[in-house]
This record gives C-alpha cells, sequence and structure tokens, in this order.
C-alpha cells in the first residue's frame, strides 16, 4: 500500500491503537510492580529460638510460635550431611543442655547466622535427636509458594486480565474489517460483484479497501476486453472459414470429408473458447431449487444423445442463489464428462452445515490424483491423445470450476466408490 493511497483515503492511523495498548501495557506493569513493592519488601525468614525448637524436638510436634515454619517428622537413620549446611556443635550442645540428653543423641546441621541472629538456629536447619523409636527429626519448613508470593502472583494476574480485555477488543477492531478485506479479495474475479468493503475504521483498512476496488475493475475491464477480442476473433474467422467451406466443395469426396470435418473442428473450438470467455460474465441471480435442476438436467435430450446412463438418487430440498443457466453448465458439462470416460453419471447431493454438495459418479478407470488440478486449466484434456470425440475442447472443467467460483463455492475431483467422482459444493441460501 503506497503512502499516496493512505494520504488520499485520510483519517485516523491504525498505528495510534496499537501505540496505546503497548503504553498502557507498560503503565499497568509499572503500577503492579509499584504496588507490589510499596505493600512492603518479602517476609524476611528469621531463625528459631532455642525454646521453640527443644520444645518440638521433646514433644514430636511444632509450637504455635513457630507458625508453618517448621517441619517435625521420624526417621530411621540420622539426617545428613547436606551440601548448604555445615555440622554446629555449638548448637548441638546446647540442645543437649537443653533436653538434659548426651550430646551423641543429637545431631545439628545449621547455615551460619547473621549477628541480629545470634542465639538463634538461623532461617536454615536440621537438628535431630534419637529417640527409642528412631529420630525426631525439626527442620526448616521451605513451602513452594509463601504468602509474599501468591500476593505477587494475584497482582500479576490482575494486571493481565485488566489488559487482556482492551487488547482483545483493540485486536478485534483492528482485524474484523481486515478480514472483511480479505474475504472480499478471495472472491474477487472477472464479472463477479465485489462483495461489500469496509467504508470506515483506520486509515490504512481504506486504503486498502480503495485498492481492492480498484484491482477489481481492473481485472473487470481486462476480461470484458478479451472477450471482446474474442468474440472480435470469432467474427471475423467466420467469413475465410465460410470461403473454406465453400471451396472443399471441389475437392474429390475423401478429402473433401476431412476437409469438412476439420473447419467443423475449428469452429466449435472457436465457439468453446467465445463461451469460456463470457462465462465470466454474471447473470441474474435467484433462488432455484437445485435438485430440480439436477433432475431436469438428466432428462436433458442433450444429455441423453451423449450416451449412457444417467441416474438422480432423490435428495433433500436444497435451495441455493445463482444463475440457473450457468449452473446448468456447470452441471451439464460433469455429467457429460462422467458419460464420456465412465459411461454412467450418478447425480446424488446431501445437505451439512449450510452446504449443499453434489456428486457425480462414474464407471470409469478414475482420475491421476496428482494431475487433478491441471485438468482444471483451460485446454487441458483428460484424453491426453487431442482427440475431439473423446477429449472434447478442455475447457469444460475449467468452465465448471469458474462458475462454481461465482457462486461461492467450489468444484473438485477425486475417485469414488465406482470410479470417478466429481463434487461441487455450493452454499444454500439465506
Amino acid at each position: 500500500m503506497s503512502s499516496a493511497a493512505e494520504r488520499r483515503v485520510g483519517g485516523r492511523t491504525i498505528a495510534w491503537p496499537i501505540f496505546a495498548l503497548v503504553i498502557a501495557s507498560v503503565v499497568v506493569v509499572a503500577a503492579t510492580i509499584f504496588a507490589v513493592t510499596f505493600s512492603g519488601p518479602p517476609p524476611r525468614r528469621t531463625g528459631q529460638s532455642l525454646a521453640t525448637v527443644t520444645q518440638a524436638l521433646r514433644t514430636g510436634e511444632a509450637p504455635r510460635a513457630a507458625g508453618r515454619n517448621l517441619d517435625v517428622s521420624m526417621r530411621d537413620a540420622a539426617p545428613g550431611p547436606f551440601r548448604s549446611l555445615r555440622v554446629d556443635p555449638a548448637a548441638r550442645r546446647a540442645l543437649a543442655t537443653s533436653l538434659g540428653v548426651r550430646a551423641d543423641d543429637i545431631v545439628a546441621y545449621t547455615r551460619r547466622p547473621s549477628p541480629q541472629e545470634m542465639g538463634a538456629f538461623g532461617p536454615d536447619f536440621v537438628l535431630a535427636r534419637r529417640t527409642p523409636s528412631g529420630w525426631r527429626v525439626v527442620e526448616t519448613a521451605r513451602p513452594w509458594l509463601a504468602p509474599w508470593h501468591m500476593k505477587t502472583l494475584f497482582a500479576m494476574l490482575l494486571a493481565v486480565v485488566a489488559l487482556a480485555i482492551p487488547a482483545w477488543m483493540i485486536a478485534q477492531a483492528i482485524s474484523r474489517p481486515v478480514r472483511a478485506v480479505a474475504r472480499a479479495a478471495e472472491r474477487a474475479r472477472a464479472g463477479a460483484e465485489l462483495s461489500e468493503l469496509p467504508s470506515g475504521g483506520a486509515r490504512e483498512v481504506r486504503a486498502l479497501s480503495s485498492a481492492v476496488a480498484s484491482m477489481h475493475a481492473r481485472l473487470a475491464k481486462h476480461a470484458e476486453g478479451r472477450t471482446t477480442m474474442l468474440a472480435a476473433i470469432a467474427h471475423d474467422l467466420g467469413t475465410p472459414l465460410s470461403r473454406l467451406a465453400f471451396r472443399v466443395e471441389q475437392l474429390p469426396e475423401a478429402a473433401r470429408d476431412r476437409a469438412a470435418a476439420d473447419i467443423a473442428e475449428m469452429r466449435g473450438l472457436i465457439a468453446a473458447a467465445l463461451s469460456f470467455a463470457r462465462d465470466e460474465a454474471v447473470g441474474a441471480r435467484e433462488r432455484l431449487d437445485l435438485g430440480s435442476l439436477l433432475e431436469s438436467l438428466a432428462d436433458d435430450v442433450d444429455v441423453a444423445d451423449a450416451g449412457g446412463a444417467v441416474t438422480v438418487a432423490p435428495g433433500p430440498r436444497a435451495i441455493v442463489r445463482g444463475d440457473s443457466v450457468a449452473l446448468r453448465r456447470l452441471f451439464g458439462n460433469l455429467v457429460e464428462n462422467a458419460v464420456r470416460y465412465g459411461q454412467q453419471a450418478a447425480i446424488a447431493w446431501r445437505i451439512d452445515s449450510g452446504l449443499v454438495e453434489v456428486t457425480i459418479d462414474d464407471h470409469g478407470p478414475g482420475v491421476d490424483v496428482a494431475q487433478v488440478e491441471r485438468l482444471f486449466e483451460p485446454f487441458v484434456r483428460g484424453d491426453p491423445s487431442r482427440n475431439r470425440a473423446t477429449g472434447g475442447t478442455g475447457l469444460g472443467l475449467a468452465i465448471v470450476r469458474s462458475i462454481a467460483a461465482r457462486h461461492d463455492g467450489e468444484a473438485l475431483l477425486e475417485n469414488g466408490p465406482t470410479g470417478g467422482r466429481a463434487r461441487v459444493i455450493l452454499p444454500l441460501a439465506v
């Protein structure tokens, strides 16, 4: 998108809401950190007094004064050694004296306390006393999440929620018109009406809408010029082909028949190419019963003359909005292909999730999955012999896909249970 296009549409740029969201996020995070810090520093872990630890070792229960900072347990063997703690002989003697037991019955591992904690065991220790049933161990409790941690996490969660709601709203406001433009651009094709483009919103979105509309107009003009050119070519070739047809009447019978067949083939190719170009145009769309269209198509004289059996399985009522002539040609081409390559054409349809899916199965050799996409290209024939009696003009499937796309649907080729299968998916009328 050029800057000139942006200046032409004017208005607010999409960068402002993004910039505002970033600044708001920084402010909220900074305010959260300040609030947590202002409420007080993290609680400092303190040591336990000799009386508290002595009581725990004597009774086997942590005193209330220790809060949740002590764990008391029984073990079969004496604890230790520990990498982070050191043997503390002074603590061992103090505990033995306080408990009235021998020093050999006491194990003490501590981390050297700070000067403010002299007389205590420090914030980290493992102390044990030998009892008749084993070793009673008292050690510092180390909870995974302390109350301070929970407080901090709660504040951060509130900040995330406070930012997530406006962030989602801003993201939706930005992406919604962009998605609308993307859908319109995806459906845009020569001869098709352009879906409604968003006219409001950010400057960049309106510039993009304007660019897509201009692109579609150029595409439509190009298609119109191509159709006009093909019509002129077909008209101009008609006269020399007529003269050639008149002159071949003077040839011997065998040569005359071959020349007349070649001229007829040339006229057929020109007519097919012109018809393919005209299929880009959109006819009047109306609500129609797709089932009735398919049933009438099976009884069509032209289809019956193609040879082979055409059957239609009953299906649910399917109302679509489209050009009946174009849809009739779409399914007519598929039925003719099924009869030409597979001797039979079995038509069925079903409805699922607001879409109608039409299947046409034949009894032929199936399709090469690796070549399916090529078969939808103009002038690519399923029969490589280039014989029009068996391979057609190579425009049938290209016309099928073009008409399906103009009706917001898709056409697919695959292998079915009896041979080749063509699938056409169209949206139901609202």
